[in-house]
């Protein structure tokens, strides 16, 4: 049965609104972001597997020219080619007027679906918007290394980590241009490294990788202590992310569907976690009010818990604060090392535990396949302790007692010191220590004086034999 073609009208093209595939039917479809972005895209099985060609914004490629389009690509899948050759490169789809920011929008529409995190999808937004500016309204084919040049020299240094990833990003983007047919070829990309930017750009300073700078735990009470003087929102989402030691992403992405105030947990569902594994967060008395203090009269599941009209505040809230405080020698990402710190050094809790409470992954594949449980009650009890130990409460340490070795050693000497007869009335619940008593060591036995030997007679054959 052939599908139906031509689903689409202009009235309709204009009046849809939500975010999707909208499909005009042979493969082609309206493709409408989170964030508003309309772009035109054919959808075929190529090699076996299914791919996606973008066709441009539907701001500059009507539906009539898609369709022409379209219909030309599916000759060409028919036929065995490859259907991206089929991409005009007159006026129909106006390549020459497909500008960077149009694109880089819809390339970006398209695959951060396959990015975990949410905030990295916004930093690429982010890191587009403020440092690219200057490229965005250029048409791509028209991008020249001078003016890649002038979007990094301004933070190569300054800036070393952002503007390498800046870079990298804007290399990305004319690439996909290419490979989709917006630019011509032959090209060279005007935003690659080797062989090209790397002879026209400074050396960077080192980027500091693998730790994020943390506050010493012996700190961490004075800090939330300034902290919650804060009435900013920003304020309220660092101390929560604190109090529970999340990633920062995930307070911040926070609804109230995830919370269950009477349940006092947080659940996270897969797509938000790093590992993409659902993670449940025991919520402290402390976290709970935290979330009491910003609850609205009527939250609706899908409102943002620190938002700002519902919607989630920038990844860089919680680090503006930290400026603000004059702070800027920590991170927030850090107060999860703080966290580790103060469990394994200030605590008896086991290593397990604490990795449950970090949603980390056990790399160990037999200890993995094994550790069914997510330690949620043990959880629990730690994460109230922190709490307590942020408000300035301080833990009262547990009396140490002897191993069982120890006592095992003393008994089979017959030497119990006080000290062990305690611990030993305490491990079989005596009622009383006099109970307990070292019985003494057993006497040796008495040597029994030996019956004399008795003499052997001589044998008669070997006297015989041998002589006497």
């Amino acid at each position: 049965m052939a599908r139906a073609l031509n689903k689409l009208t202009d009235r309709r093209v204009q009046a849809l609104k939500e975010p999707g595939r909208h499909s005009d039917g042979g493969g082609l479809y309206l493709r409408i972001t989170p964030q508003g972005a309309r772009s035109w895209l054919f959808m075929a099985a190529i090699g076996g597997k299914r791919q996606e060609i973008g066709l441009g914004p539907e701001s500059s490629v009507s539906l009539k020219a898609a369709r022409r389009i379209a219909e030309k690509m599916r000759e060409a899948v028919a036929l065995g080619t490859d259907p991206r050759a089929a991409l005009p490169r007159n006026e129909d789809a106006a390549p020459a007027a497909l500008t960077f920011g149009a694109f880089a929008e819809d390339y970006i529409s398209r695959v951060e679906w396959a990015w975990k995190n949410p905030v990295h999808r916004q930093q690429w937004r982010n890191s587009l918007r403020d440092h690219a500016a200057a490229i965005r309204d250029k048409a791509l084919a028209d991008i020249t290394t001078g003016d890649v040049l002038a979007v990094l020299q301004p933070i190569w240094l300054t800036k070393a980590e952002t503007a390498s990833r800046v870079r990298g990003r804007i290399e990305k983007i004319l690439s996909a241009a290419l490979a989709e047919g917006h630019i011509a070829r032959p090209y060279e990309n005007p935003a690659r490294w080797r062989g090209h930017l790397e002879h026209s750009l400074p050396k960077q300073p080192k980027l500091a990788r693998g730790h994020h700078a943390a506050l010493p735990y012996a700190d961490a009470a004075a800090f939330m202590a300034e902290l919650r003087k804060r009435s900013a929102m920003s304020a309220r989402c660092l101390e929560f992310t604190i109090l529970t030691a999340a990633r920062s992403g995930e307070a911040l992405e926070a609804t109230w569907g995830e919370v269950d105030m009477v349940g006092a947990v947080w659940t996270i569902p897969a797509e938000k976690m790093k590992a993409g594994k659902l993670h449940r967060v025991p919520l402290s008395p402390a976290a709970l009010a935290v979330l009491a203090g910003v609850r609205p009269d009527k939250p609706q599941a899908a409102d943002s818990v620190f938002g700002i009209t519902g919607a989630p505040q920038s990844n860089m809230a919680m680090t503006r604060l930290l400026e603000r405080m004059g702070r800027d020698d920590i991170t927030v990402h850090g107060f999860r090392s703080t966290f580790r710190d103060w469990a394994g050094d200030a605590t008896g809790h086991a290593h397990q535990v604490i990795e449950a409470a970090l949603a980390h992954t056990i790399k160990n594949k037999a200890e993995a396949a094994y550790a069914r449980s997510d330690l949620f009650e043990k959880r629990r009890v730690m994460m109230c302790e922190w709490a307590d130990y942020l408000a300035g409460v301080k833990l009262e340490p547990e009396p140490t007692t002897p191993d069982a070795d120890a006592i095992a050693a003393a008994l089979a000497a017959g030497k119990l010191s006080p000290e062990l007869v305690a611990a030993l009335a305490k491990a079989i619940g005596a009622s009383e220590v006099g109970k307990v008593e070292a019985e003494p060591a057993p006497a040796e036995p008495e040597q029994t004086a030996r019956k004399p030997r008795r003499e052997k007679k001589p044998n008669p054959h070997q006297t015989a034999l041998f002589g006497g």
